[in-house]
């Protein structure tokens, strides 16, 4: 056993020393800790896309759309998206795994300016899909106990706050004390996955399978407050219902973006990236269908709006089962927010190490202590709170956060289209060759049909949000940035990996 122990340790410490080596020929000195291996990888994705945070607090904008057809047939259409989106980030990760992920690729591969605007679209998508966690848990909480708080924004802001803040402080803790947390996660993502529908299966009545294909109008509904205009047709809500997976299968770049702290990482990281959609979103659609199925009467769940998903359990299931599930639930969607802080951190401080934020000298420091970079996880955390505050609306939160993230993701996408046979030659170990460019077409035209439908009404205050941003981009760009903005060491990225 112990000369096991001892190959094992030297096989990390042998990866380790391989991974730093090519982290320098990719322009970078190691800085962070590198102790992550292919499970906390792929667990820290899987705990950002988490179907027990997006999937469960976010059900409503789903089915009161189209009913359960938003579930049975909108879910899975999505989720081949995704898998397209993450396929090809896949294979641009396994070249270039790197810190800065998104950013790097869509520098080497487009431009610095390409990798400017990757970075900003990101960074705010991962800041504002924080806010997104962490009000979705807050109102989750109250929905089961004190459903009256719902409105009430004082209180929320105070919860937001106080969550936010211990994930900063733990994350503030170092990589292995979050690596141990996003770890337990992923086993309990996929062990209530798993219980909550059996459980439902067992206490619930006779399934009809029809209310999978059924679409109806819940437009209008609950009367007090409609999650979609009353009046909508059916081929737009169905359109609407779309954003439940869509928001629910984002942050699998967080496997990127942690790639300097990861154990062979031109290995792990795309199969994390990969993993964990693949495994979301064939686990999210068994258990949305059960709770589609299992739903007492589903006109009266699509009346219950954002307190539906509590009144199937409370309704199917006895008090004590019930308590135990919504407990499981709860911690991973903690746990959630706890992940999506360290990955939007690292890109913060790969962002701010090759000069592109205010302050960048202050952002990119490592704390000695903890390996951590420690301004950078605290910015983060004082920005979600802040978005919190300036956007009460849940849904417009959660457009405005698969907007920004979906356009990060197919900005470096497009670049390594354009790049592929070209200036891109020289691929990492994990490449699906032939098939990059029909999957990258895929990801771009998807990505452009996903933000029309999120400025669509009641969410058209997100067409400003991101009209502005990509406005503001634009001029800060050509004001000045293009000039003073040295970007990542392209020259030793261009070298890529030799297969």
């Amino acid at each position: 056993m112990s000369a096991m122990k001892r190959s094992s340790a030297s096989d990390a410490r042998r990866a380790s020393v391989d991974d730093s080596s090519l982290l320098e020929r990719l322009g970078y000195v190691q800085e962070l800790s590198r102790t992550l291996n292919a499970f906390s990888n792929f667990a820290i994705s899987l705990s950002i896309i988490c179907i027990l945070a997006g999937g469960i607090t976010s059900f409503h904008i789903g089915y009161c759309s189209v009913g359960g057809a938003a579930i049975g047939l909108g879910w899975p259409l999505v989720c081949l998206f995704s898998l397209a989106v993450a396929l090809s980030m896949a294979q641009i990760a396994s070249a270039f795994p790197t810190a800065g992920g998104l950013y790097h690729w869509g520098a080497i591969l487009g431009g610095r300016g390409c990798g400017w605007a990757t970075a900003w679209f990101n960074l705010a998508g991962l800041v504002t899909v924080l806010s997104a966690i962490n009000v979705g848990t807050f109102r989750f909480l109250v929905a089961i106990w004190r459903p009256e708080w719902l409105d009430n924004q004082a209180i929320e802001l105070l919860a937001v706050l106080c969550i936010t803040a211990s994930q900063a402080a733990i994350n503030h803790l170092g990589i292995r004390l979050t690596s141990r947390l996003t770890d337990c996660s992923g086993f309990l993502i996929l062990g209530v996955a798993v219980a909550l529908p059996v459980a439902l299966a067992v206490y619930s009545g006779p399934w009809q399978w029809e209310r999978l294909v059924t679409f109806t109008n819940h437009s209008g509904l609950p009367i007090e407050g409609p999650v979609w205009p009353v009046g909508a047709s059916l081929p737009i809500l169905f359109l609407l219902g779309l954003l439940l997976p869509a928001y629910t299968i984002t942050g699998f770049d967080a496997s990127a973006h942690v790639a300097e702290e990861t154990l062979s990482a031109a290995h792990n990281v795309p199969r994390g990236i990969i993993n964990s959609v693949l495994v979301s979103g064939v686990m999210g659609w068994l258990l949305l269908c059960v709770l589609v199925l299992a739903m007492p009467d589903p006109a009266e769940g699509a009346r219950q709006g954002p307190l539906v998903v509590p009144w199937i359990m409370n309704s199917v299931l006895p008090v004590w089962l019930a308590d135990l599930m919504f407990a499981g639930i709860l911690a991973t969607q903690y746990l959630c927010g706890l992940a999506t802080v360290t990955s939007a951190s690292r890109m913060t401080y790969a962002f701010a190490r090759d000069g592109g934020l205010p302050c960048s000298h202050l952002l990119r420091k490592v704390s000695m202590r903890w390996r951590t970079p420690v301004a950078a996880i605290w910015t983060v955390a004082v920005g979600a709170v802040l978005f919190t505050l300036n956007t009460p609306v849940y849904s417009t939160i959660t457009v405005v956060c698969t907007t920004f993230l979906y356009i990060s993701y197919v900005l470096p996408i497009a670049a390594g289209l354009w790049a592929y046979g070209r200036s891109w030659r020289s691929f990492g170990p994990w490449q699906m060759g032939g098939w990059f460019r029909p999957l990258a077409v895929v990801s771009l035209l998807g990505c452009v049909t996903l933000i029309l439908v999120g400025m669509q009404p009641p969410n058209e205050a997100s067409l400003p949000v991101v009209a502005g941003m990509g406005l503001l981009l634009t001029v800060a760009w050509f004001a000045g940035v293009r000039t003073r903005f040295p970007g990542p060491p392209v020259a030793g990225l261009a070298e890529g990996i030799e297969s």
